[in-house]
């Protein structure tokens, strides 16, 4: 490790322009968290148009506090409201609901706050002494490794994404087929643009991932409205007993130190996302309480136990992405999106090629999970008020952003009807339950898979027996079939789903 090289990053990560990038993810993140029906996917795809004009460290770092800023305040809505903001919240309703109702919201609140906090810096480092080593052992793999890998990738997040194996494989192959518009980078030949000079690139990023989260979430929204209203926010009051005590807390540390675990192990396997790592802390949180009765009536383990591992999903999903440049969810998936419109290839190449940029970015999460304290801590009351905002509000500002976020790109009206397109098809895949995180990991590492499988076919001259002398790529290809097997055979026995976490993210 070059000691200058990390010293130079934590400088850059303390700057003034560092911590303005980094709060203002962080703030906006919140400000969307504790809006209902808003996950962290919709937050940065609605926002990666932002980041533009910004340094590729700062734009980075803006996405990360603004994904870890949605998790933390979606736990706002969550109390205050039993309304979860992203599905990976819902966990923290069971318990911090009857504690805001009991009157100790404010209590309520900092226990999940903290829990956030302290799981996020925790899995921060796990990611930080995890991915470098796993980056340099990835520098070792040819195209025959990486097609596999990416291939099985595929594969598990289809099974584990959503209700069907096959409904995934479908959005996968979708995605995959989408994937392959634009130019051949082998023949530099067009494939199926139909004459567009606006598809000669691919597919825009910006449409997919803005059309099938954001603009479709606020159309499934608007139709909610229909039927559902909206809950009467828990109102916060100064009263003696909602005070937050040592030894209140001090009996929540062993659930924050075990959901922590259960989030970063959850979040370093790509398609389970934070709903399943939640969810998971929570039941063994339970488990192991002496007073287990005590769990949904407002136990404050279960609130810590719920926070904890949600936020540590967040940094342990960049293992894998930093590693070997596979997304662990959507919120990952994109931000391969950002690395790419700033010019810069993520997974292991990117220790090798820009080490300073690598150890900054680690650098601004510990700063944004020390941000996203003092935000959450002294901004209580303001995010408080923010759940009273009604959806016939929210809905029209998000849509407004949405176009604004296209029309950015410079496409015009064409990208405006390809956004409209990826809409309707978000809409139909979430009303019908076919996975849109399969479609869009699938979309993003097309080009990654095609270029590692065509110089894989190329270099082996089409002998598949080249792969007994690659113990790695036939190890994978051996796990994408097992894979393939077994969760079609769970697919057809339980044909609910596997993994309930379609939203991440």
């Amino acid at each position: 490790m070059n000691l200058d090289v990390v010293f130079a990053a934590m400088g850059e990560a303390l700057t003034l322009s560092s911590f303005i990038g980094i709060g203002g993810g962080v703030f906006l993140g919140y400000v969307i968290g504790v809006i209902p029906g808003l996950s962290r996917s919709v937050a940065i795809a609605i926002a990666i148009p932002l980041t533009f004009y910004m340094t590729p460290y700062i734009a980075i770092s803006f996405l990360i506090g603004l994904s870890k800023g949605t998790a933390a305040g979606s736990a706002v809505s969550a109390i205050l409201l039993n309304a979860p903001g992203e599905a990976s919240s819902a966990a923290t309703c069971l318990d911090g609901y009857p504690m805001a109702k009991a009157g100790r919201p404010k209590t309520a609140l900092k226990i999940g706050l903290l829990a956030s906090v302290i799981g996020d810096i925790l899995a921060t480092m796990i990611l930080i002494f995890v991915a470098i080593p796993f980056a340099r052992v990835a520098l070792l793999f040819g195209p025959y490794e990486m097609a596999a890998i990416l291939a099985f990738a595929l594969v598990f997040i289809a099974g584990l994404s959503g209700g069907s194996l096959f409904k995934g494989l479908a959005a996968g192959g979708f995605g995959i087929f989408l994937g392959t518009i634009g130019l051949d980078p082998q023949t530099g030949l067009p494939r199926m643009t139909f004459g567009y000079t606006e598809l000669m690139d691919g597919m825009p990023l910006i449409a997919v991932a803005i059309g099938t989260l954001a603009l479709s979430e606020m159309f499934v929204q608007a139709e909610r409205l229909r039927t559902e209203r909206g809950n009467m926010s828990i109102k916060i009051e100064n009263r003696p007993d909602d005070v937050l005590r040592w030894r209140e807390f001090k009996i929540t540390i062993p659930t924050i130190i075990r959901g922590t675990g259960v989030g970063t192990f959850v979040g370093a396997l790509p398609g389970l996302g934070p709903s399943v790592g939640s969810f998971m802390s929570y039941g063994m949180a339970q488990r192991a309480s002496k007073t287990p009765e005590r769990f949904g009536k407002g136990a404050p383990e279960g609130i810590a136990a719920s926070e904890s591992a949600d936020n540590a999903v967040i940094p342990a999903a960049l293992i894998p992405l930093f590693g070997l440049g596979i997304p662990g969810n959507v919120s990952a998936a994109l931000l391969i999106g950002a690395f790419a419109i700033h010019g810069i290839t993520v997974g292991p190449l990117l220790l090798r090629d820009e080490p300073e940029l690598l150890y900054s970015i680690f650098a601004g999460m510990i700063v944004a999970s020390i941000v996203m304290l003092l935000i959450g801590w002294f901004g209580l009351m303001l995010f408080a008020q923010i759940t009273r905002v009604p959806p016939p509000v929210v809905i029209p500002i998000v849509i407004f952003f949405c176009l604004s976020g296209m029309m950015l790109q410079g496409y015009g009206a064409f990208g405006l009807l390809i956004l409209m397109a990826f809409a309707l098809l978000g809409y139909l895949m979430k009303k019908y339950d076919y996975s849109f995180v399969t479609f869009l990991v699938a979309f993003i590492i097309t080009p990654m898979l095609e270029l590692n499988l065509r110089q894989s076919i190329i270099l082996s001259r089409g002998d598949p027996m080249i792969l007994l002398n690659r113990p790695i790529a036939l190890f994978f290809i051996a796990c994408t079939v097992l894979a393939l097997v077994a969760l079609a055979v769970r697919t057809l026995r339980h044909p609910k789903p596997l993994a309930n976490a379609p939203e991440e993210a």
